[in-house]
């Protein structure tokens, strides 16, 4: 895919925590701590641009200088609902993290997203901005989410999902260019309903047990 916005992360910890999440045996409490892990994974790597301030810190020995980065400059947006699942984890690394909230649902005759819900915090220029969803499918939804997000003046904007198709990352290379999108796993391609396949299911109804 040349010229791709998308960056899969690649570690066999991903991969071997990925393949119980793709099991449909694989029940709602397990399936819930599987995707905490592999956000703290992902997280870790997803962050790495992030900027520290120098500050003076005493050690037991003597006084050092060490880089802390400014966690309230940092904005977690899941888009709901699936993505909430996510987002326990991304504030377990980072506990000063804000957090927004974009609400869209599919219509499934068209496959648009639709938008019910936003609530975005203030910010300033020097804000970065994570969109959690586990999946990235036609990549509307996503899409849609960035466009809202730069309306609100966000322009350090990074995507994180779990998993991806083709269609959705072409998508999201197409309608934001800028916007760096980063995922565990790029699938084979969407079916007939838009679903990824081999995908993993409906990650919020295996999240909350819903159906």
């Amino acid at each position: 895919m040349p010229d791709s916005t998308l960056e899969v992360i690649r570690h066999p910890l991903i991969e071997h925590k990925l393949s119980f999440m793709r099991d449909r045996r694989t029940q709602p409490p397990e399936f819930k701590e599987l995707l905490d892990q592999i956000t703290l994974l992902m997280t870790f790597h997803v962050t790495r641009g992030l900027e520290g301030d120098e500050v003076s810190i005493e050690t037991p020995l003597e006084t050092t200088r060490a880089r802390r980065i400014r966690e309230d400059r940092l904005v977690v947006v899941p888009i709901l609902r699936a993505g909430l699942g996510m987002l326990e984890a991304v504030r377990k690394l980072v506990p000063g993290a804000r957090v927004g909230h974009l609400g869209f649902y599919r219509n499934e005759e068209t496959l648009e997203p639709v938008r019910y819900y936003g609530n975005l915090p203030s910010h300033t220029g020097d804000s970065a901005f994570l969109l959690l969803d586990p999946m990235l499918g036609t990549g509307g939804t996503a899409a849609a989410a960035v466009a809202e997000l730069k309306a609100h003046g966000a322009t350090d904007i990074r995507v994180m999902c779990v998993v991806a198709s083709p269609e959705g990352a072409a998508h999201m290379t197409a309608r934001h260019p800028d916007v760096p999108v980063y995922t565990a796993a790029l699938d084979r391609q969407l079916n007939a309903v838009g679903y990824i396949v081999p995908g993993l299911g409906d990650a919020g109804d295996r999240v909350f047990g819903t159906s």
